[in-house]
């Protein structure tokens, strides 16, 4: 159980966030549409690899901003300290990417399987891989710096570091509330996605393995031909539905399934054994260094 004082100033500090991110980072991606050569008449037309590539990328720069901003000149704080110190991350990195690819591959083949979805083609496109991985990279920074790195490290101030995750995790999901194709069963795993994203950052303070699952996650999701949070992406692998169902996410892609909340309810059970292992492992030792000091009579 955790024995600290929370301070009112954490929630505090994420209400006050809301509406000046929303203008800065409105802002920049109106000059990403404009740079990119996006309609801003009618911004619902389907948009290039690259032209998501140069929004995402804008939208980016407006996030990092506000969120310097904030945390540098009111929070008074280090912006490393939102979570990028880089010493021993090198593995936890390499985790979050394999884990992403593990899903989607999995899912994919599952999928196949059990006949809910049916191969089309291979579109190989290596300049489309690569800006994908460009808009991936970039989606995850932007939303991790947001929901992680200041969101949820703020709440913590405020709340018990699990109730601070839940509430981050449904601010998560209800900023994916008017994606395409949303339903209640995509809001519950990306819910679920806003614990698995956050839990390892409870316990660390450090973003580096969330991004790179999240961009992990995203990216082979859209490779392996899903939408990715109801959004359709440049799929490697393209393939169609046999009938819409929740077993399969439909339009709205595996994190509409109920195999999404079967593979993140693991990973979830997997990351906190992987946590609480460790402190007891560490507690255990304190209490042995205390035994060994504690002389006997």
């Amino acid at each position: 159980m955790e024995n600290k004082e929370y301070s009112y100033i954490g929630w505090v500090r994420v209400l006050a966030l809301i509406i000046p991110y929303l203008v800065v980072v409105t802002i920049f991606q109106l000059i990403g549409y404009w740079v990119s050569g996006v309609d801003l008449n009618n911004l619902e037309l389907a948009k290039s690899t690259g032209q998501q590539a140069v929004v995402s990328f804008f939208g980016l720069l407006g996030t990092l901003l506000i969120i310097w901003f904030f945390t540098r000149i009111w929070d008074k704080e280090k912006f490393v300290d939102l979570g990028f110190q880089t010493t021993n991350r090198l593995q936890e990195f390499l985790i979050g990417l394999g884990l992403g690819l593990l899903v989607m591959g999995s899912a994919y083949a599952l999928f196949l399987s059990l006949g809910q979805i049916r191969f089309l083609n291979l579109d190989f496109d290596v300049k489309n891989i690569i800006l994908s991985v460009v808009v991936f990279l970039l989606v995850s920074i932007t939303e991790e710096v947001l929901v992680r790195g200041y969101i949820l490290k703020n709440l913590m101030v405020s709340f018990n570091k699990y109730i601070a995750l839940f509430i981050s995790s449904v601010i998560f999901s209800l900023m994916h509330a008017i994606n395409p194709n949303v339903d209640w069963l995509s809001l519950v795993n990306l819910f679920l996605a806003g614990i698995l994203l956050g839990l390892s950052y409870i316990h660390t303070r450090n973003l580096w393995f969330p991004i790179a699952l999240h961009l992990s996650w995203n990216l082979f999701q859209s490779l392996f031909g899903f939408n990715v949070s109801g959004q359709d992406f440049y799929s490697m692998v393209n393939f169609e539905i046999v009938e819409n169902s929740p077993l399969n996410g439909g339009a709205f892609g595996f994190e509409g399934s109920v195999f999404c909340v079967m593979a993140q309810l693991v990973m979830i059970g997997g990351i906190m054994f992987y946590y609480e292992k460790g402190k007891l492992k560490t507690d255990g030792l304190v209490r042995q260094g205390i035994d060994q000091e504690t002389p006997n009579y």
